[in-house]
């Protein structure tokens, strides 16, 4: 008895011993990991210096551009096809440069500029509800799901006959074709993006009491917008897309003079470096709105979930 007494008093002051021992040392460990994840969650920002982003994000683009112009005035020097054909960059340059002292220019790219922002926002207007609504509702998604899936495959281009004929040669048919190739995009990318959201999301949003609207305000869209995002570039290269063909087909005085009439000119008129012109100008002002609007965008998507440092 007396040994088994000694012992338990031993075990006693051993397990004090210990407990005292590897209290520091779990106390240590715990502030390590704390430290750890703080260091996890602490973003360091920085500005990137100036000569780094000349470089990483300036040269690249102007390097491509001066070598597409390059071998262009060298396709033209070799004579691969007739001038009228391959009109040298210079030429477009005087078009540039008339179209600018005659104050036309800036006037031309608004025309179309202002007509495609302000369908592509009637687009978004009207294809947000109806994405949310074939994405959560079952009966909506299986009579209107494959309509939807069928007029985005279905060519933009293919809604301006029937849209003249409707409502004739003014914006309202513009609008029209314009929301037709976008609102199918638009709504396809949020039921895309809803559909990756993670049930677990959902069943704890619905146990905080973020149920209907506010479950859809809270949860759904934020955790939907990777997909979103998408489906809006997408609904505004649907847009512009539609728009220039719209455009191109259905010219009328009334319409006033877009980029689209603009390169149907150049056509009627043989004037290949209004052609290049107009096309050029449809090109940059596609590039434009992604770097000003999109990108920004998908910026902070990513760097709110952690997926971008911040500079």
């Amino acid at each position: 008895m007396a040994s088994t007494d000694t012992t338990d008093e031993v075990a006693k002051v051993a397990g004090k011993v210990t407990d005292r021992d590897t209290r520091p040392a779990r106390t240590d460990d715990i502030a390590g990991l704390e430290a750890g994840l703080d260091a996890l969650d602490a973003v360091q920002i920085r500005r990137t210096p100036v000569r780094q982003v000349l470089v990483q994000k300036v040269l690249p683009p102007l390097f491509a551009v001066a070598l597409v112009l390059v071998v262009w005035q060298v396709l033209v020097e070799l004579r691969v096809t007739d001038d009228y054909k391959l009109p040298p960059p210079s030429a477009v340059w005087d078009s540039v440069s008339e179209m600018w002292l005659q104050g036309t220019l800036l006037e031309v790219v608004w025309t179309s500029v202002s007509r495609g922002l302000l369908g592509f926002l009637l687009a978004l207007a009207i294809g947000t509800p109806l994405g949310l609504l074939v994405a959560r509702v079952k009966f909506v998604r299986a009579a209107l799901g494959p309509i939807l899936s069928g007029l985005q495959s279905l060519p933009s281009v293919a809604w301006v006959p029937p849209a003249v004929i409707w409502l004739g040669l003014n914006d309202s048919m513009m609008f029209t074709v314009i929301l037709l190739g976008a609102v199918p995009s638009i709504a396809n990318g949020l039921v895309s993006g809803v559909d990756q959201v993670p049930p677990l999301f959902l069943r704890a949003g619905r146990t905080l009491g973020a149920v209907g609207l506010k479950g859809t305000w809270h949860i759904v869209m934020p955790a939907a917008l990777p997909g979103y995002l998408a489906g809006l570039k997408q609904g505004w290269a649907f847009s512009w897309r539609s728009l220039m063909a719209a455009e191109i087909i259905a010219s009328s005085p009334e319409l006033g003079l877009g980029l689209g009439q603009l390169l149907e000119n150049g056509r009627n008129n043989f004037d290949m470096p209004g052609v290049f012109l107009a096309i050029i100008l449809i090109l940059i002002v596609g590039i434009a709105i992604d770097l000003l609007i999109f990108s920004p965008l998908e910026r902070w998507v990513l760097r709110s979930r952690g997926l971008l440092v911040k500079n």
